[in-house]
């Protein structure tokens, strides 16, 4: 399988009609493009299936849905699915394995570390060059200067609030 065949998403959050009233710090909304879950979901699951064949592999680095019955959206979705678990993934693992070829904690992609939850800066060195990763919604990990702080290049957000609400194509990563 070439790189253009691999996707990377991450907190689709499917069924989750709270997160479309969260918001950010300075009080706009995490998700704009929707006013609620059907209609967030929806939008999704079109632009996932718009760039994703089904025979590409996709890592979503976890928070797939809320609540449990929300977890069948994975059905419609293209692609052989690789659940890196995230903080938010809580069902059973039975729950899940209709609909993707495997569960996993964290998974070495080349030279990048794949996981839900950034990983400590100390432990890029020891693993990896670089981190792709979800969790921070519509934030991205900040690399402190004397003066002031930068995006951290080391760290790739691919929550849907980053990506369009679409999965990414590992090749563009690279």
């Amino acid at each position: 399988m070439s790189n253009k065949n691999i996707w990377l998403v991450s907190d689709t959050h499917f069924g989750h009609d709270k997160m479309y009233r969260f918001t950010n710090d300075d009080g706009s909304l995490i998700r704009p493009w929707a006013k609620d879950a059907a209609e967030g979901d929806e939008i999704m699951i079109e632009n996932w299936n718009a760039v994703v064949r089904p025979d590409d592999r996709v890592y979503h680095l976890g928070d797939v849905a809320i609540p449990r019955r929300a977890i069948a959206t994975l059905g419609k979705l293209n692609g052989r699915i690789i659940l890196i678990k995230g903080n938010h993934d809580i069902f059973k693992l039975k729950d899940y394995l209709p609909y993707v070829q495997d569960i996993r904690a964290t998974h070495k992609l080349d030279r990048f570390l794949l996981s839900h939850i950034p990983i400590h800066q100390k432990s890029l060195a020891r693993w990896t060059q670089g981190n792709i990763h979800g969790h921070m919604h519509s934030n991205i990990v900040m690399k402190r200067g004397l003066f002031k702080s930068k995006p951290d290049k080391r760290y790739i957000n691919v929550s849907v609030e980053q990506t369009n609400q679409t999965p990414v194509n590992y090749e563009e990563i690279l």
